[in-house]
């Protein structure tokens, strides 16, 4: 299974894109830590892996305008530091 076919079982994490399947990873994987659960999380991380996880985190976080909530952001930036074994900083 891919990102696009997980997120196009879940289309209420991205309401308001008109064709999910054409989101790059990237994009599923903000909108997933955003707005999915715990459960969401996880099939990302069977998806891709936590260090191809990890790596979209950091590029998307240390963009000039990151599109993280500032409580997401931390948690994941402290999660990814742990269990990825990479400095996120």
């Amino acid at each position: 299974m891919t990102l696009q076919e997980y997120i196009k079982k879940r289309p209420y994490l991205v309401w308001d894109i008109k064709n999910p399947d054409k989101l790059s990873n990237e994009a599923i994987v903000v909108a997933i830590l955003n707005y999915g659960d715990m459960a969401d999380f996880k099939q990302v991380i069977k998806i891709l892996g936590i260090k191809k996880t990890a790596q979209i985190f950091d590029k998307e976080y240390k963009q000039k305008r990151s599109n993280f909530k500032p409580k997401i952001a931390n948690y994941f930036k402290l999660y990814f530091k742990k269990y990825a074994s990479r400095s996120l900083n």
